[in-house]
């Protein structure tokens, strides 16, 4: 049952952060990246800051500063800051395609941060799901640029990260709690840098920015992870985590229905054999 409730749990963060690439894109039509980035970190922490009030949660301890500033540093700054970056260069179905190696980078640190031995054959799959998501994105070369996928792979890494670190610490504070503190601790930096570059004509910007910025961090920033790294924490980092390559087809299905953007042919043999990879792997860990 835990299990089960893990795979839901992650399903539904899955499907709220599908929604992230393209509504950063349509955001950054308002906003410039490093706005975006601060502005909604301070929206989603003042929003974890009235939760943990209202609910009187007790002050992490001493041990617990450390892995919830690289929560911080991986999901609050380092992956909205650089896919951000990363949009300005290629378009949000390329970089919602890279984020189909979220879930070796996840495992990994799973590994590597929280000591998770998953056998032989979920790496197997793990590896074949991430080889057909790059080998697609370095076949499709129309949009490409080294700048933007170099900073998507960066993004990656600090994502993964920050999930493992973030569902290990689950484990104790709970899971909308992690990213409500990270938040906190990352709100007086988060709150300059906003000040600091606020756009100047405030009447220029569109109402769809507005609606972009907001879910955003609502629900990219917030909502999202409570239903995540609760999925990673109940059910395995490295099994959960490769839920994380559907979230490309979810991104780039939004991306045509809310951008516009092309969706090649060929993405649907890659999404089939990418569904194969995702439950090869759930069986296998």
């Amino acid at each position: 049952m835990k299990q089960s409730g893990g795979y839901m749990s992650g399903m539904i963060g899955i499907a709220i952060f599908s929604g992230s690439l393209p509504a950063t894109r349509l955001a950054e039509t308002g906003f410039p990246p490093l706005f975006l980035t601060a502005t909604r970190a301070v929206i989603a922490g003042l929003l974890g800051i009235a939760l943990l009030a209202a609910l009187r949660q007790k002050r992490p301890g001493r041990e617990e500063a450390l892995p919830l500033g690289i929560v911080a540093i991986g999901v609050i700054i380092g992956y909205p800051l650089l896919s951000a970056c990363a949009l300005e260069h290629i378009d949000a179905v390329r970089c919602a395609m890279w984020t189909g190696l979220l879930p070796l980078s996840t495992a990994l640190f799973a590994v590597l941060r929280n000591g998770e031995h998953p056998s032989p054959r979920f790496w197997i799959f793990s590896l074949c799901g991430a080889a057909t998501v790059l080998f697609y994105a370095l076949t499709q070369t129309h949009g490409s640029s080294l700048t933007g996928d170099g900073l998507m792979l960066a993004a990656i890494l600090v994502c993964g990260l920050g999930y493992a670190e973030g569902a290990s610490l689950s484990r104790r504070l709970g899971g909308w709690q992690v990213i409500s503190w990270a938040l906190v601790l990352a709100l007086p930096l988060m709150s300059i840098l906003a000040l600091a570059t606020h756009p100047v004509a405030w009447g220029e910007i569109a109402l769809s920015a507005w609606v972009a910025l907001l879910y955003v961090a609502v629900f990219s920033m917030m909502l999202g992870f409570v239903f995540w790294y609760h999925g990673l924490a109940v059910g395995g980092i490295a099994r959960i985590g490769q839920l994380q390559l559907l979230q490309p087809f979810g991104g780039l299905a939004l991306s045509a229905l809310i951008l516009h953007e092309a969706l090649p042919p060929l993405l649907v043999g890659v999404t089939c054999l990418v569904l194969v990879c995702v439950f090869g792997a759930k069986h296998a860990a």
